[in-house]
């Protein structure tokens, strides 16, 4: 009998990765500039290092006990049913809502690339994501794999760009933006406006726990959930505040 395909290292990571570095970066880290300036910096540094605490907590618990509920099975085991219940409805909620917003984003934005009706692309995009998550474990995770490596690939080619830009490398670019955007626009909003970007910055940090979710499906659920817990938030930090660092460096703030 042949054995049921499952999800490998590298499948877990790249899940994780992929969910996490979406709208949260390519539509969120704009908005987190431009409520706290510079300051989002220190932002997605706590936000970080609260999601490292929770992501290495649960990875050790999805180690020990891989489940399909994840979190919302702990729950129950330590609190009860209910727990379980309420826990595992309001992540549906959760996932509707983001799914929503992400595909507005991403409508918008593809919409205005070939002149059409904004709701042609999502239809296109539900349609499609939905077969994908219909197929079995294994060409799922190589989908999921795949298309994150795209998302990869993009935001290094940005990174790289990006510091040509700043640097003054590229023809164009205003050399001394470097310096003073990180001093000059650091609070423009004062402490209002660094509080409301730690709610941007808690939004981008989602779709990292799709890893635990995943680990039942995983070959060897000890060793695969922690190599990928401990790659995606080094990655993500890399990735997300990399990407603030460039931005802030290379273009003009306006508040």
């Amino acid at each position: 009998m042949a054995e049921t395909a499952q999800l490998k290292s590298r499948h877990l990571t790249m899940m994780g990765l992929g969910s996490a570095v979406g709208a949260g970066l390519f539509l969120g880290v704009g908005l987190g500039i431009q409520i706290s300036g510079t300051s989002v910096l220190i932002s997605y540094a706590v936000a970080g290092a609260l999601i490292a605490l929770v992501m290495w907590m649960l990875g050790e618990m999805a180690a020990a006990r891989p489940s399909l509920g994840s979190f919302s099975t702990y729950a129950g085991q330590a609190f009860g049913h209910w727990a379980r219940f309420t826990m595992g409805w309001i992540y549906w909620f959760m996932l509707i809502m983001v799914m929503g917003a992400e595909i507005t984003g991403a409508a918008a934005i593809i919409s205005s690339w070939f002149d059409i009706d904004p709701w042609i692309p999502a239809l296109i995009a539900v349609a499609f994501f939905a077969v994908v998550n219909f197929a079995a474990v294994g060409g799922f995770g190589e989908f999921e794999f795949w298309f994150a490596i795209i998302k990869v690939g993009v935001i290094v080619a940005f990174l790289a760009i990006g510091v040509l830009m700043a640097l003054g490398i590229l023809p164009g670019m205003d050399l001394s933006l470097a310096g003073t955007n990180f001093t000059a626009n650091f609070l423009p909003n004062g402490m209002p406006g660094f509080a409301a970007g730690l709610l941007a910055v808690a939004f981008a940090f989602g779709g990292i726990e799709l890893v635990t979710i995943a680990a039942a499906e995983s070959e060897d659920p000890a060793h695969n959930v922690a190599t990928a817990v401990r790659a995606i938030i080094v990655r993500i930090m890399i990735f997300y505040i990399g990407s603030i660092v460039v931005i802030t460096m290379a273009l003009p703030f306006s508040s």
